[in-house]
């Protein structure tokens, strides 16, 4: 049985470099904290940890590099492909979500916010079943309440 060549995913090979260029600057970190002067040194073990990063995305990399290409004709096309796999409308509505929920924190207070973000998300993501929204929303904020303010003692804003 012949065995299909494995296709390169859309930013795969991106990430691989991301990786290594990351466990590079966790090993230069590490070997700040007091190089590598014994093995009961206080860089020891952070260097050892770094250098098995570092292994471990050069390895990646490698397995990367051995793949075939995608398909997608150039880096405009790989990146449309790569955005329509990893952040599809949902991902990215409940981001908007999740955004606007932080901000509107500063200004209103937690309960309404948190409210109206519960509200707004079981809406969107249950396909707009309106009571079952306010009542998860009214339930999960009531219960917030009452542990903080009963259990813990503590008063939110």
């Amino acid at each position: 049985m012949r065995k299909h060549p494995e296709k390169l995913l859309a930013g795969e090979l991106g990430f691989a470099w991301l990786l290594l260029a990351l466990a590079g600057g966790v090993a230069m970190l590490a070997y700040r904290i007091a190089g590598f002067s014994g093995i009961s040194s206080p860089g020891a073990f952070p260097l050892g940890i770094s250098a098995i990063l570092l292994l471990s995305a050069g390895c990646i990399l490698a397995h990367a590099l051995r793949k075939q290409p995608s398909g997608a004709d150039g880096w405009l096309a790989a990146a449309r492909q790569f955005c329509r796999q990893h952040f599809p409308r949902r991902i990215l509505v409940f981001t908007a979500l999740a955004v606007a929920y932080l901000a509107s924190i500063q200004w209103a207070s937690f309960y309404v916010s948190t409210c109206a973000f519960l509200l707004l998300s079981v809406l969107y993501l249950q396909g707009g079943r309106p009571l079952v929204a306010l009542l998860t929303s009214a339930l999960a904020v009531g219960l917030i309440y009452l542990l903080f303010s009963l259990a813990f003692s503590v008063y939110l804003p």
